[in-house]
């Protein structure tokens, strides 16, 4: 599917978070600049609106690897692995481990292997249209179904 736009990829973003349960994982997957924090500030911002919690900046986590934000009983945790070398360096931030009321966005997840049975993967892509992405879904465990559709 092609993003013309960035209110676009917010409905979409809106679609994604009205999905979203408590202990969710998304990857999220794409180069660097196609929209992967865009996306998560989304998500966060409205989830934050829907339950009447102060809206936040949602920055890259890229050089902090981690931000997390506290929405009423759960709490977002959004990584952002792209400066991750080795598969033990992921061991070590717990991503891994299975938390009750914890939505886990990762962005660059590639070394992330065999886990999260239940995700969502999120690609991003350039088109030759420098304003428009392209977006795809592979939903796996209770995301096998998810579709966006206009």
């Amino acid at each position: 599917m092609i993003l013309k736009s960035l209110d676009h990829l917010n409905l979409i973003s809106k679609k994604v978070a009205d999905n979203l349960s408590e202990s969710d994982c998304i990857f999220l997957l794409g180069e660097i600049g196609v929209g992967k924090t865009t996306f998560t500030r989304n998500i966060i911002n409205y989830l934050q609106k829907k339950k009447n919690v102060e809206i936040t900046d949602v920055l890259s986590p890229t050089f902090n690897l981690l931000y997390e934000y506290k929405i009423k009983k759960f709490k977002i945790m959004h990584y952002d692995l792209y400066r991750i070398q080795e598969e033990k360096e992921i061991n070590n931030l717990g991503i891994l481990s299975e938390e009750n009321n914890t939505i886990k966005i990762i962005e660059w997840p590639n070394l992330i292997k065999g886990s999260f049975k239940s995700r969502l993967e999120i690609y991003l892509d350039y088109t030759k249209n420098e304003n428009e992405r392209e977006i795809k879904f592979i939903g796996l465990g209770k995301w096998k179904n998810f579709k966006y559709e206009l």
